[in-house]
Parts: structure tokens; sequence; C-alpha cells
């Protein structure tokens, strides 16, 4: 399902198919939102009622109908014809013109065989027609509920957070196995994750997986707009990286929640998402700043497995020498507070960062950007206490009984 636009980009757009499942984005040049294409008819690579053999196992398939064409190519329902204990009765067969992505797909398919959370591939084999114009074919399995983003505008109504948790956790146990071998997947999108009973989210489409020689990541050419990030996308980075996997993620888990994937989340809406703060913080962090968001799909998991400690003030018994920042609001204006943290020997800061070490919370502010205890400071003082730093959070009521102190 991928093709190298003029712009660098994979379109989004899709083709009008008469089934949704297992349908790959229609390919071109066109930006996200441009009017969809209809697919050629004259151009289909195979015809419904024609039977392809796989000379690697011998099984045959009888070809039911089309279901849609992307970069990689055309896809079709097919019927296995004759016994099989592995391949299952109704599958999906791919078959592009094109070595390339056939290649990665296979390989891959026998890397997370039998994964739970993995589209399984079945079989891989080249046929050369009359034509002398050899084509690849993959048989996989299908999901009959159709990729993600025709199922939920089909239920037209977003998934529960518990369910949203579960499987984002299990795709991104996929994704685990591809980060710790130095792959980036670069594709998860919602048309590339696909329903089965349960339902059950699984992960196909690994056409454009790159390898990356280090954590510094790959250079970024080949991308989907829907959920691309928006600086690679800006060209404000040249590399993609594990982080960047994370990005589309967290678009997956913030179109779940909201119940429409026909385009991006952006970071102002997460605040009215139908979920708990803790999502809310999860997906804002998948979103926003690169340097902060979840370095691998290792540690996207932890967070969605386990919420962090709740935020309780502390004790301090003097301002005097701390790295103190504030957040909240004050019941007195900010640079009265500022003014009295400094007589009282503190080094004032405008937010947190590595050297602080003490932050003053106020009320609550209403429009925080992901609930009560995820303002972007509190998100970061979170940041930072998970990778050893020691903040001490101060309630106003206190910190005014130690400003007040010589």
């Amino acid at each position: 399902m991928k093709d190298v636009s003029d712009i660098t980009t994979k379109s989004a757009d899709r083709s009008d198919a008469p089934d949704p499942a297992h349908a790959p984005p229609h390919p071109g040049r066109a930006p996200v939102d441009a009017a969809r294409s209809q697919p050629d008819p004259t151009r289909r690579l195979l015809t419904p009622g024609q039977t392809i053999q796989s000379p690697e196992t011998m099984l045959s398939y009888r070809i039911e109908r089309f279901l849609g064409e992307g970069g990689f190519g055309q896809v079709y329902l097919a019927r296995r014809l004759g016994p099989s204990s592995v391949v299952a009765e109704t599958v999906c067969i791919k078959v592009s013109g094109r070595i390339d992505g056939w290649l990665r797909e296979a390989y891959f398919g026998q890397l997370l065989d039998r994964h739970p959370r993995a589209i399984r591939v079945y079989d891989a084999f080249p046929l050369t027609p009359s034509d002398g114009r050899p084509l690849y074919f993959l048989a996989l399995e299908y999901a009959r509920h159709g990729d993600l983003r025709a199922f939920l505008h089909r239920a037209e109504k977003g998934w529960a957070e518990k369910t949203v948790r579960r499987e984002i956790a299990g795709i991104l146990e996929v994704l685990r196995k591809l980060h710790r071998g130095q792959l980036l997947h670069r594709d998860l999108t919602p048309m590339n994750v696909f329903v089965c009973d349960g339902p059950s989210l699984k992960l196909g489409d690994f056409g454009i997986v790159r390898q990356q020689s280090d954590r510094g990541g790959i250079v970024a050419r080949t991308m989907n707009a829907l959920t691309a990030p928006s600086d690679i996308l800006a060209g404000a980075v040249p590399k993609w990286q594990a982080r960047d996997d994370v990005y589309q993620v967290g678009q997956l888990l913030g179109m779940l929640v909201k119940g429409d994937a026909s385009a991006r989340l952006r970071t102002s809406e997460i605040r009215r998402l139908a979920c708990g703060d803790h999502l809310k913080e999860i997906i804002h962090r998948c979103l926003g700043e690169r340097r902060k968001r979840y370095e691998s799909a290792d540690d996207l998991i932890e967070a969605l497995r386990n919420p962090p400690a709740p935020l309780k003030a502390g004790v301090l018994r003097s301002l005097k020498g701390v790295h103190l920042a504030f957040t909240g609001i004050l019941s007195k204006r900010r640079s009265v507070a500022s003014r009295a943290a400094r007589r009282a020997g503190a080094v004032v800061h405008g937010g947190p960062s590595s050297r602080t070490t003490v932050v003053v919370r106020g009320r609550p502010n209403p429009l925080q950007a992901a609930g009560r205890d995820a303002g972007l400071k509190l998100m970061e003082i979170k940041r930072l206490r998970a990778k050893g730093h020691r903040i001490t959070l101060l309630d106003e009521k206190r910190f005014w009984r130690l400003a007040r102190r010589r």
C-alpha cells in the first residue's frame, strides 16, 4: 500500500470499493482532503471467478470480488480451494507488479507469524501471466469488519476507554517487537489497523518498514499525511524516529475515543475527549512536543497499563537555593509571587526543566491541555520525575508561609 508522491507523502484517499474490508488507501499525489478517486476497472489485475495457484504451497484460490487498490497494488476477497490446516477458507489476495513492497510484507509475515495482533500472511508467491510480466501475490488473513477508519465510520461512536487501552496496547506489542529490532513502521494509520471479531484490532501492512542503523532514525521520505507528525510534514526534522511511530499511535488512540478516523486529531481537541484525564495526558504526550514524547512502544505500553502516582504536595523547610517554577492560577499576580520567591532566596524559572527542584501549584486552570492534573507544566513534572529528577510540589498556602520567612 505504498506510493512515493512528488511531495513525499502518501495520500489518505480511499477507493469507493464495494466492501471496505482490507481495502488499502488509494494511492495518489493529492493532499489528504482531496476528492476521492474512482478505481479504474479496466486496470484490474484479477477477475471474479479466476483461480490462481501458489507454487509454494500448491494451494489454489478462487477470486470472489475486488476490495480495494493502493500503492502496493490491488486487494481481492478470495476463497481457498482444497483442504488446509493452516490457511483460512476466506482470505485476502494482495497482488502487485512491484517486488519491493511484496518482499517486505512477505518477510514481516514470517517475522510476525502467529502474532495475535498482526494480520497473518499465509502464502507469498510470484506468478507470470501470458504477457510475461510477473505478478507478486500475498494470501492474507481476512478482517471481515474492515479497517479501523471504515469501522468507525459505520459505527459513528467512540470506544470505551478500557477497550481503547487494551486494544492499542495489543497493537503496541507488535510495534514493540519492531522497535526492539531497530525497525520503524512509519505507516500506523487507521487504514492499516484492522478490526477482527471481538472486536480485536490487528496491525497489517509492513510495506514501508525500515531498519535504522542507530537510534538517530531514518530519512523521512514516504509517509501518510493523515497521521504523520506535523514537524516531519513541515520538514522541521529530517529523520523519522521511534517517537514518530508513537505519534501515530497517539492519533489512533484519539480516533478510537472520538469515534472518528477521518481527520487527524489536534492537541487542542484532547481535553474535550470522552475519557479520563490520564488517557488524555497519554494522548497529549504522544502528539505534543517531539522531544517529550514516549521514546518507544515499550514506554507507551508502560503508560497505558500503569497510571502514575497522584501528584501530592510535599514538604519543604526553606526556599533558599531552590530552583522554582509556578503553575496554575495563584491568588496573587505571578510577578508578586516571583518577587517573594526571589527575596526568600529561590531562583525562579518560567517553567519546569531538568534544573527545577520545586514547583508551586495554584488552582487548576479549567482550560488545561489534558485535564485537572495534566496542564503542560504538570505533565512535564511527571516526565522529569519518571527520568529520576526530584521535584517537590508545593501548594500555594505552604509557599507563602515559606516566602515570608527571613
